[in-house]
Order: C-alpha cells, then sequence, then structure tokens
C-alpha cells in the first residue's frame, strides 16, 4: 500500500508567512549614484546617511556609487544627472536627482512622510 503524503494547508502557510513578513519593519534599498568625490557628492552622502539613520535606523541599505569608477552601473539604470538616488524598496520605485543636501527633499523622495503618517494612525489604533 502506497503511504499517504501529509496535506500541507496552503491558505495558513501563506497567512503566517504574511503576519510575520508584517510584523518586521519595511527595508529600504538605496542607491546613490555620485559623480567622483566632489563637495556636492559628499554633501549628497551625507544629507542621506542622516536621514536614514534618523528615520530608518536599522532598516536600510544605502550603496553609494560613483559613476567615473563603475560607468557601466550608470549605464545600466540610465542615470543621466548626479546625484541621483534610487529607491528600489519598499515599491514604488523612487529616483530623486539633483540637490540631496537638504533633509525635506530626501524625506519627500523616499516617501518616509507617507510612513510617519501610517506609523501614526498604527499607534492611535492601539491606545
Amino acid at each position: 500500500m502506497a503511504r499517504k503524503q501529509p496535506v500541507i494547508d496552503a491558505t495558513k502557510a501563506f497567512e503566517k508567512a504574511l503576519d510575520e513578513s508584517e510584523s518586521q519593519p519595511v527595508k529600504y534599498i538605496l542607491k546613490l549614484y555620485v559623480a567622483g568625490n566632489t563637495a556636492r557628492a559628499q554633501s549628497a552622502i551625507i544629507g542621506i546617511r542622516q536621514v536614514c539613520e534618523e528615520r530608518l535606523k536599522g532598516r536600510y541599505q544605502l550603496e553609494v556609487i560613483d559613476i567615473y569608477s563603475r560607468p557601466e552601473l550608470a549605464r545600466g539604470e540610465q542615470i543621466i544627472a548626479t546625484p541621483t538616488l534610487i529607491k528600489y524598496l519598499p515599491l514604488p520605485l523612487r529616483r530623486v536627482i539633483g540637490d540631496l543636501s537638504k533633509a525635506d527633499r530626501i524625506i519627500v523622495g523616499l516617501d518616509l512622510i507617507k510612513e510617519e503618517l501610517e506609523e501614526e494612525i498604527e499607534k492611535d489604533k492601539h491606545v
């Protein structure tokens, strides 16, 4: 006689995975494209790192790419101006181009205002 294989309840497994993913904070995947070690590039790097540390501490991955040393990556992403910040995750993909030394520009570009509003709503639910 053939032994019956245990039936896996795919719906329960999916719901469990969904619950686990919702309980973990959203991870931001970011790439910053700069052109050399200029004052503008350094200002963008400092501004982005500061915003990330203040608002996304432990929830972000930032890669800084110099288009002079890695032009193939810039071509692949169709970078036409620097500095350019690309947010890959969470979706939707967003690009912020130009002066990235100002925190408010970065916050809006990364859509962090929306995240803060959602956190406030969630806090109000638990009160």
